[in-house]
């Protein structure tokens, strides 16, 4: 983990400043409707379950997408307050439609996990007074569907994949990172970030690729090129569906983008900040490396401030601690909801198959941070 956060940082100052041109088509506010009503949220139910929204009680939706969690809070309790955050413009545009709707009683914020603090300091709230927290992690299915984002890799559009639109500029696309990477660090990008196998063959062809194209700028190309890798390799989802063998390279490439890690990770620290004590958080993760670095958050496995890259069953049976010691080191100020991780019931996933690789994890918040 901590050698991709050096490639991380090393690759943006090799493109900061730099203006590349590519945009991103704003949709229009009809297709913003169509696709704010066409969105299912995702475990909806056992979401509720979890938060337990009371009347008069403030909540946070990290990951606002489409407001389908946000819209369900608000009716299931009169009188809620509801700050709804996302990156994505278009998001912060539903919003804006859902603030109409429940005048006074929500705020549309537009910003990453690392800018809420300042977003929240200028609507007056302090830390450790907020009764429950929302994460809804990965990328929202109306990104997915726009082929203009550049997030699907069964839709033809440019290789752009930056989920904050327009909002930063400079900040590179997914074209402009195979463009420049180098091949040692894309093969660290899709062995950590995607998982991919084939990391080596695929880094490779984008080297290759280079001499033949000059620059991959449409998610055609690349998933063409990552096919032409794994062509004697057959892929099946979780649901036992034929699935591209660039979906990982793809995965890959959106989290580093984003920077998604690291916001995941100090998402995480916020979430502890500003909950009161006896606060619900709850999290939904789509792939194991989400789930991973909530699980370690909440089992208290953090060290400075960022999860511990070994899980706690890895022990050294040669040392030897007293109970302070290991208290002080492993000590969280969560206790979970469940014993196990949720995932979606088998009539859930029939209806929308998007959740089918969801894992739901509640919190509570039992005592404050003193550090």
């Amino acid at each position: 983990m901590t050698a991709v956060l050096r490639i991380t940082h090393k690759f943006r100052n090799v493109c900061h400043h730099a203006y590349f041109g590519i945009s991103i088509r704003t949709c229009s506010q009809k297709e913003v409707l169509r696709q704010g009503e066409l969105h299912t949220p995702v475990m909806v139910n056992e979401v509720l379950e979890c938060l337990q929204p009371q009347p008069g009680q403030v909540f946070i939706d990290m990951t606002f997408g489409a407001g389908g969690h946000s819209q369900r809070i608000l009716e299931s309790a009169p009188d809620i307050k509801l700050f709804v955050l996302d990156r994505d413009p278009v998001s912060y545009s539903i919003a804006k439609r859902l603030a109409v709707k429940f005048p006074g009683q929500v705020e549309p914020l537009l910003g990453r996990f690392s800018e809420l603090p300042v977003l929240l300091k200028s609507h007056g709230i302090r830390h450790n007074s907020i009764d429950g927290i929302l994460f809804d992690f990965g990328c929202s299915s109306m990104q997915f569907d726009v082929a203009e984002r550049g997030f699907s890799v069964s839709k033809d559009g440019p290789l752009d994949m930056r989920m904050d639109g327009d909002r930063f500029p400079e900040e590179p696309t997914a074209a402009d990172v195979l463009a420049k990477v180098d091949e040692e660090d894309l093969v660290k990008i899709l062995k950590v970030y995607g998982e991919e196998k084939q990391a080596k063959k695929i880094a490779r062809a984008v080297m290759e690729a280079r001499y033949v194209f000059k620059k991959l700028e449409t998610t055609s190309e690349l998933g063409d090129l990552v096919a032409s890798v794994c062509i004697d390799e057959e892929r099946l989802d979780k649901l036992q569906r034929h699935t591209h063998s660039a979906t990982k390279t793809f995965q890959a490439l959106r989290i580093f983008v984003n920077n998604e890690v690291n916001e995941l990770n100090f998402g995480m620290i916020i979430a502890e900040t500003y909950l009161k004590v006896g606060g619900k958080l709850v999290t939904l993760t789509f792939h194991s490396l989400e789930d991973r670095i909530v699980k370690r958050h909440l089992l208290g496995n953090v060290i400075d401030n960022a999860i511990n890259p070994l899980p706690l069953k890895y022990t050294d049976s040669s040392l030897w601690y007293d109970r302070n010691e290991v208290d002080s080191v492993l000590h969280s100020n969560w206790k979970l909801v469940h014993k196990h991780v949720l995932t979606p019931s088998t009539e859930e996933v029939a209806v929308n198959p998007r959740s089918r690789s969801a894992k739901l994890r509640a919190a509570t918040k039992v005592t404050n941070s003193f550090v």
